[in-house]
């Protein structure tokens, strides 16, 4: 048994019981009438008898001649039988009046069904027993001492009668039409109220008439009568005039260009405008189907299932006015046997008509919208791999740097496939284009949902990252896209490995979207020429930078005459405030700019073939100040950074350990830094270089641990024995969750790898003890020296911080204090902080 099978039960069991309330109180009406009728107001004459007669007559008829409306599936009339119930009631004693009710509803209702018989019989009979009852209550004597004197009267149980006859017939017809008792109350209540007022003046009339003589009395059918048909007329035009009016407005409404909505407006309308219990709608186009009543849809589907309302369909087809082309089919479905007139048809064929055109229009609009977006789609992304293209790079880009600065750091990250053109010329462009294909879909895969992936042309790919806490976190959400493209791609069986080199800017001041742009290129192609899988943009390393090109061609002149210089930044115990270091820091003396940061001149001098003379001067300044600490009782390691291109010079272990010998300064008071985002260890000839260094005992350190993509497999082929925190970490670890969780993991790495790691960039004092509350045993920054020569780092030294020589800052705790730190381990010689390593420049 389905819903609508349970919901007609009920409905059915719900009518039955209120018809049989109303039937039970007419019974008890009548068997308290009866008594009455035949004792104490038997007919005393012909004339009683002739007006009992002439009163059933009138109800009979005014029950048979009836105004008839149809909601749904059940036709509700309107009838004239209360007027002659109030009439009985005025000249006739009140048990007459309830048996003649009785005989004439019987008459007029032997072809309806046993149960509207029996509702029609019970409610005229309590409608005649409150009219009798009120006017008994008002002391109504007939015939009436003064004509007017009766009106008061009359009103009174006429209004009874009214309110009566709706209180017992309106739940009835809502519970049978599926309708709210309110809104069928409110239903033609103004047409009622008029027909009340009418047949109250025709009972008026005909009482007055009967008061003159009795046997005027005939003249009262064919009146009513009339005013029978005038009042039919007036309700069919009113219903008339509803319906046109109805139907303009939902032809209006089906005025849209959204199909979802002409369907849902024609749905609701039609049903309430053809009084359908349902109304479904199928369309030839998809086959979709859609479903429902006045409260809204209740299917809408390509599949549809059986409808649950049972009884009459009314088809019509959803055709033009030219008939030239259906596009679907319109049903109005009745829980019952529905006829519709003459002028339901015709509004019924003029609203599928309007139905057609609707929709149509919405259809024709969905395919011009749906092209629209087409159009824009390819507008704006890339047609092979689904990827936003340059145009929409741009746009987007543009829009975040000047509309929404608040939302964090914005940075760009550029990414180009290494040896790309041997995939095409190899394989062919077909393998070329699957390969663009599986890597556009790993970045995707990789990227954040607010991040922007694009692909620029070619085998260059773009990744917009916004809302970023710090510009540090750039470097390792670029490393994690990248690392996606580690594993090989599966061609049709082959596994190919696929190369890419990164450049990461971020959002600049000035320039906007194309300055972010070039300056992401800029840094992909230091990626590129360093071997790096990438690279952050450094306005210091622009080569774009006219000024750098002008001090190229002066680095022969100033390696001749000495301009390049060394300070020094020591590298302090956190805990105890005490030096236990010192990074060479290169500079350019220059005669014309003056003293010029060495990253706007180390990768010239890379280039300029006069890099071992270059190092070989700094290490030997370096190790000349370690030499002149060491006799003044300061016997410190320094630390020098070195150029990867040092590294693939099989002579530079000798030059080295060559200048240690003549210095007279022990190997492991040497520490040669090594840049962590170079992939060194695939290079065998760096392998064997840093062995050799080893062994003869010199330390090594992993500078700027944490900014690279292959730390851990460095460490696995790098016998290090230091690890450096890049500065950019520690400066973000107060307000970025994921460098606070770099510097940890790194920490946690040298304390199980038993590494010295060493903080760069400490600025502060919460810094400085958030990092030895960590466990980081040293570090160096601003907050203990900024880079000094040999000589003042030296008299610094001398002078100390709170009477300690060879201190700079005060201890964090006393002197003699038993401090345990967190994840530390006691013990350890190892952890002891030794040599260290910076970010400000890059040596030897």
């Amino acid at each position: 048994m389905n819903s609508s099978q349970r919901r007609e039960i009920e409905t059915d069991r719900r009518l039955r019981l209120l018809v049989g309330l109303v039937v039970v109180a007419a019974a008890v009406v009548v068997l308290t009438s009866l008594p009455g009728a035949l004792v104490d107001s038997i007919p005393a004459s012909a004339y009683d008898v002739a007006i009992l007669v002439m009163l059933t007559f009138m109800i009979a008829v005014g029950t048979l001649v009836k105004a008839r409306i149809r909601i749904r599936s059940t036709t509700q009339s309107i009838s004239w039988n209360e007027t002659a119930i109030v009439i009985g009631a005025a000249v006739i004693p009140l048990p007459w009046v309830v048996l003649c009710t009785v005989v004439g509803i019987a008459l007029a209702s032997l072809q309806l069904s046993p149960i509207k018989i029996a509702f029609g019989i019970g409610k005229n009979v309590l409608v005649a027993f409150g009219a009798g009852l009120t006017l008994t209550l008002l002391q109504w004597t007939w015939p009436p001492l003064h004509p007017f004197g009766m009106l008061a009267p009359l009103a009174i149980a006429y209004l009874a009668v009214a309110v009566i006859d709706d209180l017992l017939a309106i739940p009835v017809i809502a519970l049978a039409s599926g309708t709210h008792v309110r809104r069928q109350f409110l239903t033609n209540l103004d047409l009622r109220i008029a027909g009340f007022v009418v047949r109250f003046v025709v009972a008026v009339c005909t009482l007055a008439i009967l008061s003159i003589d009795p046997r005027l009395l005939l003249a009262v059918p064919p009146l009513v009568l009339s005013l029978h048909l005038a009042y039919s007329t007036r309700i069919r035009t009113r219903t008339e005039q509803q319906a046109w009016q109805r139907l303009a407005r939902t032809t209006d409404a089906l005025n849209v260009v959204d199909l979802d909505q002409v369907l849902t407006t024609a749905v609701t309308e039609a049903a309430e405008l053809f009084s359908a219990d349902e109304v479904e709608i199928e369309l030839r186009e998809g086959g979709r189907t859609v479903r429902g009543g006045a409260a809204g849809i209740t299917y809408d589907g390509t599949a549809p299932r059986p409808s649950e309302t049972a009884g009459r369909i009314v088809p019509v087809s959803l055709e033009g006015h030219d008939r030239t082309e259906n596009t679907g089919e319109l049903r109005l479905r009745f829980a019952g046997p529905v006829e519709l007139s003459e002028r339901e048809q015709y509004t019924l064929r003029t609203f599928a008509s309007a139905l057609c055109t609707a929709v149509r229009n919405a259809q024709a609009y969905a395919e011009l919208a749906r092209i629209a977006a087409d159009n824009a789609y390819a507008a704006t992304h890339d047609a092979l791999t689904g990827l936003s293209n340059r145009r929409h790079l741009l746009d987007e880009g543009t829009a975040q740097l000047t509309t929404r600065h608040a939302e964090g750091v914005t940075a760009l990250v550029l990414i180009d496939l290494n040896h790309f053109k041997e995939v095409n010329d190899t394989l062919g462009h077909g393998a070329g284009d699957q390969v663009l294909i599986q890597v556009a879909g790993r970045l995707r895969d990789a990227a954040r949902p607010d991040d922007l992936v694009a692909r620029l042309g070619g085998d260059e790919f773009a990744v917009l990252l916004r809302g970023l806490p710090a510009p540090a976190v750039a470097a390792h959400r670029a490393e994690a896209l990248l690392a996606t493209l580690h594993d090989p791609l599966d061609l049709d069986g082959m596994r190919i490995s696929v190369e890419a080199s990164g450049g990461i800017a971020a959002a600049p001041a000035t320039g906007g979207m194309p300055e972010l742009l070039r300056r992401a290129d800029v840094a992909m192609y230091q990626a590129k020429r360093a071997g790096q899988r990438t690279a952050t943009y450094a306005a210091t390393r622009d080569t774009a930078d006219l000024n750098r090109l002008t001090l190229g061609g002066e680095l022969p002149r100033a390696v001749a005459d000495h301009e390049f210089t060394v300070n020094f930044q020591p590298i302090v115990e956190l805990g105890s405030g005490q030096v236990v270091g010192a990074e060479a820091l290169a500079r350019w003396h220059h005669p014309t700019h003056g003293l010029i940061d060495p990253l706007r001149f180390l990768e010239a001098v890379e280039r300029s073939g006069l890099l071992p003379a270059f190092a070989e001067a700094i290490l030997d300044q370096a190790l000349i100040a370690a030499g002149s600490w060491r006799d003044a009782g300061f016997d410190l390691p320094v630390s020098v950074n070195v150029s990867p291109r040092s590294l693939l010079d099989a002579r530079f272990p000798g030059a080295v350990l060559a200048r240690l010998r003549a210095h007279d300064i022990p190997p492991d008071r040497l520490v040669l830094e090594l840049t962590e985002t170079l992939t060194l260890s695939q290079l065998d000839v760096v392998d064997r270089v840093l062995s050799r260094l080893r062994d003869s005992g010199v330390r090594l350190a992993l500078d700027d641990f944490g900014t690279g993509y292959s730390s851990l497999s460095l460490l696995s082929r790098i016998p290090v024995h230091e690890l450096k925190i890049d500065r950019s970490f520690v400066t973000a670890m107060e307000a970025a969750p994921e460098a606070a969780a770099v510097i940890r993991s790194t920490l946690d790495l040298g304390r199980s790898l038993d590494l010295t790691v060493v903080a760069e960039g400490v600025e502060s004092e919460p810094q400085r003890r958030a990092l030895w509350e960590l466990g980081c045993a040293a570090g160096q920054g601003h907050l203990f020296a900024r880079p000094l020569s040999a000589g003042a780092l030296l008299a610094a030294l001398q002078r100390g911080a709170g009477g300690r020589p060879g201190a700079l800052a005060r201890p964090l705790h006393d002197a003699g204090a038993v401090i345990r730190l967190p994840g530390r381990r006691a013990g350890n010689a190892r952890n002891r902080p030794g040599p260290p390593a910076a970010t400000d420049a890059r040596h030897p």
